[in-house]
Parts: C-alpha cells; structure tokens; sequence
C-alpha cells in the first residue's frame, strides 16, 4: 500500500491509525463499502455502514452472511450484495451488480431504506430468542418406558 500511495499520491490516500471521527465522515459519505473479508468471525464493519444508509458489498463469510442480504429487485427485500468465493471475478461480480441498481433511482432508494431499516440491536435479539425458547418449551415430551 505505500508503494502505491507513493506511485499514485492524487489518487490513494492511507492513514494508518485509529480515528473514529474519520472513519464516521467515511461510512457517511459513501455509497457502498467493500468487505473482502476471507474469514469475518463476527464482523461489525458491516452493520455500520448498515446504520449509516452505506451498501455493504461483502464475501459471504461468518458474521457477514448473517447480517447481509442480497438484494433482489423482485421482492425489494435485502440490504446489500454478497459473493461466495474469495476470487477477483466473485467480487467484481457483485459489485457490478450493485452499481446496476446504483443507477437505477427507486431500486437504489428502497435498497439503501433497507439497509437503515436492519436492526442488530439486543431487543431484537432477545425477541428471537424468546420466541425460539417458546417454540421450543411448546414441543411434546418423549416419556422413556
């Protein structure tokens, strides 16, 4: 990377340090935030930019295929784009598919309501596991003889 900011000083910009102001100006002032994650255990890169309106393209991995969803236009649900394998191609593939709605008004616009409308917040998860611990206490009992 220092080679290239050397060779390309107009065009590449690299700070090497921890700035949470900066990295907030960044997720608000993007349209898409690229993830090429080979391994993502948990991965919160992602549900930033989530809150942040900014589309996600990411490697469906870890915690990123849990919390992304590919869009589809059909049924106007998902909030993001995702590849499989950890290739070039893969990743150009999605993002050319998200550039696609990109240009198209009302599908970027439904698209980036999604992604402001996804919610990882501890309500939500206890809502699902309450409502797995009732399914699951509903479930008929297998008496041994």
């Amino acid at each position: 990377m220092l080679e290239a900011r050397a060779k390309y000083p107009d065009r590449l910009g690299l700070r090497i340090a921890f700035d949470d102001r900066l990295a907030r100006l960044i997720y608000a002032g993007s349209d898409f935030f690229l993830i090429p994650s080979r391994y993502e255990p948990c991965g919160l890169t992602q549900m930033y930019s989530l809150r942040y309106g900014t589309v996600p393209v990411v490697r469906s991995t870890g915690g990123l295929k849990d919390s992304v969803r590919e869009f589809n236009p059909g049924t106007l649900q998902g909030n993001g784009f995702l590849f499989q394998d950890y290739q070039t191609t893969a990743m150009l593939e999605a993002i050319h598919r998200a550039l696609t709605f990109y240009r198209q008004e009302p599908f970027w616009s439904k698209l980036v309501d999604n992604a402001l409308a996804s919610n990882f917040s501890w309500e939500k998860s206890a809502e699902d596991y309450f409502q797995l611990y009732t399914r699951i206490l509903s479930w008929p009992v297998a008496r041994s003889s």
